[in-house]
């Protein structure tokens, strides 16, 4: 059965991996990362962070300067293990000719019986339009025609680079869908993207990556942080005063007219708790709410909103380096 895998043995596995263009240029920078067997493991950060150099490693079409690389237990690019991974990338199609001879030329290239030619494009959800021309599709068409192509080997690990990208909502919805419905097959699937949304909602673990580093790494959950609850009352002193006395408060803040609390167990009836007691208090309360921080705010307070290689991060000469990793606490 997919997923299972060797106790232990990692579906991916890089250790300290460097990239440099040109000798000037380095586009990933002492990068770890470890996806389990059965993960949905996400990639995320902006264009030119490092994300597409980094699948290219491991797909061995590119060398690194450094580092270890394993996939599936194996080097990258090593034969016997690019049979078991589907990669989706900027697949071309040729135009003039059908979804499904497209596929089908696809598989002799593989050497897969044309049997997974069907089988694909029904996954994909384009039996319909399997005898239309590729120049006749959307452009979400295109993108699952190209998952169709890297699911032709029925592969255990399936990496895809930025599969939503240029979607309107509807196409994204559809590759949603799918890279669900794959999911819930088994399958390993790492997946690139620079949109915090689709990782947050695909993904059960996520790497932060910026800069070519790692710079965090856990559940959506974890990057996110606790829950918090936010409380607008008035008069604000006296509600400051009165949350203080809560049971189960670890921290509070003040934002502008709010008040930020950081609960042990924050849930439904912790908000009523807190609700009842200002209440009960006789102030006038007009909001009561839990929640996270939106993971595009932790992405950017990570990044400090830059993008671009390494070099784009590299701390002021005479500055010490410190190497990023996992968020502290968080599990590996």
């Amino acid at each position: 059965m997919r997923g299972e895998g060797v106790a232990g043995e990692l579906a991916v596995e890089v250790r300290r991996l460097v990239k440099r263009f040109g000798g000037r240029v380095t586009a990933v920078d002492e990068l770890d990362l470890s996806v389990r067997p059965g993960q949905t493991f996400g990639l995320l950060g902006p264009n030119g962070a490092g994300k597409t150099t980094t699948i290219r490693m491991l797909l061995g079409l590119v060398r690194p300067d450094a580092g270890v690389i394993r996939v599936l237990g194996l080097p990258p690019g090593d034969p016997s293990g690019l049979r078991r991974v589907g990669a989706m990338g900027e697949t071309a199609f040729y135009p003039f000719l059908s979804g499904r001879d497209n596929l089908r030329a696809a598989a002799r290239r593989c050497q897969v019986p044309d049997a997974r030619v069907a089988a694909v494009l029904e996954t994909a959800g384009l039996t319909a339009r399997a005898g239309d021309r590729v120049s006749g599709y959307s452009l979400g068409m295109k993108q699952r025609l190209a998952v169709a192509a890297a699911l032709l080997k029925d592969p255990e690990l399936l990496i895809l680079d930025e599969p939503s990208s240029g979607l309107d909502p509807v196409g994204q919805l559809e590759m949603h869908q799918l890279i669900q419905s794959l999911a819930g097959q088994g399958r390993t699937i790492l997946l690139s993207s620079h949109d915090m949304r689709e990782v947050e909602e695909l993904c059960s673990r996520v790497a932060v990556i910026g800069g070519g580093r790692l710079l965090a790494e856990g559940t959506p959950g974890q990057l996110r942080g606790q829950a918090r609850v936010w409380v607008r009352a008035e008069p604000a002193g006296q509600a400051a005063a009165v949350v203080a006395e809560l049971a189960g408060l670890e921290e509070t803040e003040r934002a502008g007219d709010m008040l930020s609390l950081v609960m042990r167990e924050p849930g439904p009836s912790q908000v009523a708790a807190v609700n009842r007691q200002l209440v009960e208090a006789g102030l006038e309360v007009s909001e009561v709410r839990t929640e996270r921080r939106p993971l595009r705010d932790v992405f950017l307070d990570l990044t400090g909103g830059r993008s671009g290689g390494a070099d784009s991060l590299r701390p002021p000469a005479g500055k010490r380096k410190r190497r990023a990793g996992r968020a502290p606490g968080q599990a590996p």
